[in-house]
């Protein structure tokens, strides 16, 4: 679950990590006053999605007054703004982060997110932070410096104060920028965080270290623990179809094909997609009814496909354990009924009670093409859909 800067700075906040002065408004003239509160002479106006590239997609704006900071809201609340991250349609921005300006000294890199090949978090930074990050990484991976993280234990202070004078802070920031850095993984580590990144991490004319920016994602699968985060979920960012997945139990994603994927788990699914390409087909959705699918998931997984206008053809691939063939034949068969399937329905099944569930779905009178394998039902469905 991703977070909002203006909900990521509070978590920071909390953990007594410095970040300027601010809030959240959600209209221009709430923008204004909160420009006002600050008492500051240079105000930042900073647009509120979950996507980078704000900076350089306008989203992001110095103000010297409150007309100013109400102008700059007018411009970006309730219109699209386009970053390399959103998608050429951009996402409507219904919330700003207003805050003070600082007297900024240098820009610095610094994220924790979990490394899978170590299978341990670290904490990955650069003296060369900003806008282009992803730019020096690509040009100059020795540009990034890591340290691996004891999940128990945290970041030790020998760690974190090798790594700031790695990154050059000057001799006088060290311990600050230590600190700032330890506080990090601290929040990762407490929140069940899968990324917490500050992009710019800054050191300041008059002598601090502040988190100038704010990205945090939190593990969907340890919100039950985290309830006070679970609340900042902001459902307007969210897919309205892959939203409704979700609260149906169901896992999926949009794709850009023609040909609908149906399928129990994620190994097979990604499976699935692959087949489907190999034999020159285009896959529409990841979508992974998971292994214990009812009728009703079944019929959600349905509509859910059928909501796309670009699917012009389903394939149901399934290997059946904890879920029966014969369970899930019944469950595609109450489903093709319940939506009155007008396109091509591919059915592959193989596992528990496979000749039961593929003798309900031949017994069924509906217009379902069975499959052998996994080639025959990918070549299937590309000719379907052809």
């Amino acid at each position: 679950m991703k977070l909002h800067e203006f909900q990521a700075k509070a978590l920071f906040r909390e953990a007594g990590l410095p970040v300027p002065r601010g809030r959240a408004a959600a209209t221009a003239d709430d923008a204004a006053a909160a420009f006002t509160e600050l008492g500051a002479a240079l105000g930042v106006v900073k647009a509120q999605i979950h996507a980078g590239g704000r900076g350089k997609a306008g989203g992001v704006k110095l103000v010297r007054s409150a007309a100013e900071a109400k102008g700059v809201a007018d411009a970006l609340l309730g219109k699209p703004l386009v970053t390399k991250q959103t998608g050429p349609g951009g996402t409507i921005v219904r919330r700003l982060l207003v805050e003070e300006g600082l007297p900024l000294d240098k820009e610095f890199y610094a994220a924790v997110l979990l490394d899978r090949r170590l299978e341990a978090p670290i904490l990955m930074a650069s003296s060369q932070g900003g806008m282009d990050i992803e730019e020096v990484a690509e040009k100059d991976p020795n540009a990034i410096v890591r340290e691996t993280i004891d999940a128990r234990a945290g970041l030790h202070g020998f760690q974190a104060r090798r790594m700031a004078f790695r990154l050059g802070f000057p001799k006088a920031l060290v311990n600050k920028a230590a600190a700032v850095l330890q506080g990090l993984v601290r929040v990762f580590l407490d929140r069940d965080a899968s990324l917490v990144e500050v992009n710019p991490l800054v050191t300041t004319k008059d002598g601090r270290v502040v988190c100038l920016d704010g990205k945090v994602v939190i593990d969907d699968n340890a919100l039950y623990r985290q309830t006070a985060v679970a609340g900042m979920r902001d459902v307007d960012e969210e897919d309205p179809t892959e939203r409704r997945a979700k609260d149906a139990g169901l896992s999926y994603i949009k794709l850009d094909g023609n040909i609908g994927c149906l399928v129990n788990g994620a190994g097979l699914a990604m499976a699935t997609m692959d087949l489907v390409k190999l034999h020159g087909g285009e896959p529409a959705n990841f979508l992974d009814v998971g292994g214990g699918a009812t009728t009703e998931q079944v019929t959600n997984a349905f509509q859910i496909i059928l909501e796309d206008p670009a699917v012009k053809g389903i394939l149901v691939n399934i290997f059946g354990g904890i879920l029966r063939c014969d369970v899930l034949a019944e469950g595609v068969i109450a489903a093709t009924k319940a939506v009155g399937l007008k396109v091509p329905l591919v059915v592959r099944l193989e596992g528990t009670n496979v000749d039961k569930g593929r003798e309900l779905l031949r017994n069924s009178g509906l217009a379902i093409v069975p499959a052998t394998d996994l080639t025959d039902a990918a070549k299937k469905i590309v000719e379907a859909v052809s």
